[in-house]
């Protein structure tokens, strides 16, 4: 019998996108740790999702951005972690700074779009970046 997963958890993610790179940060915690995957994290009470979106950016990688649009709303289930969490995924336009990985992130950088396929491993995160680079 499988443990029921808790009550979903709110969350962000961010689709950096710097002319034909995104950023990406190495993940340092579970769920998928050791992962590439989207900056981001929980939003905190009384925080709105938009600005929960660029606090998490700027924590995860020192990177300024503006947000240019909501992308998708994704349900990430991670059973072997015990989380469910309740993706908000935004584009974003990078407005300054070099990425330094930080908070959770053991690494960030720019990588070039058309290496997003085989460095990313979950489905998901792959899909919002390429809908976030076509709608430009």
């Amino acid at each position: 019998m499988t443990t029921p997963l808790p009550a979903p958890v709110p969350a962000v993610g961010v689709v950096c996108l710097r002319g034909e790179e995104v950023l990406l940060i190495r993940r340092g915690t579970p769920p998928r740790q050791g992962e590439w995957s989207l900056p981001g994290g929980r939003i905190e009470p009384g925080e709105r999702a938009v600005d929960a979106a660029l606090r998490e950016l700027r924590e995860e990688t020192g990177v300024e951005a503006e947000i240019t649009g909501l992308i998708d709303v994704v349900d990430g289930l991670f059973p072997e972690a015990g989380r469910h969490y309740v993706l908000i995924d935004y584009a974003a336009r990078w407005l300054s700074g070099e990425p330094v990985a930080g908070d959770d992130a053991v690494e960030a950088r720019f990588v070039e779009l058309d290496g997003v396929e085989t460095l990313v491993d979950w489905a998901e995160t792959r899909r919002v970046i390429r809908m976030a680079a076509g709608a430009r």
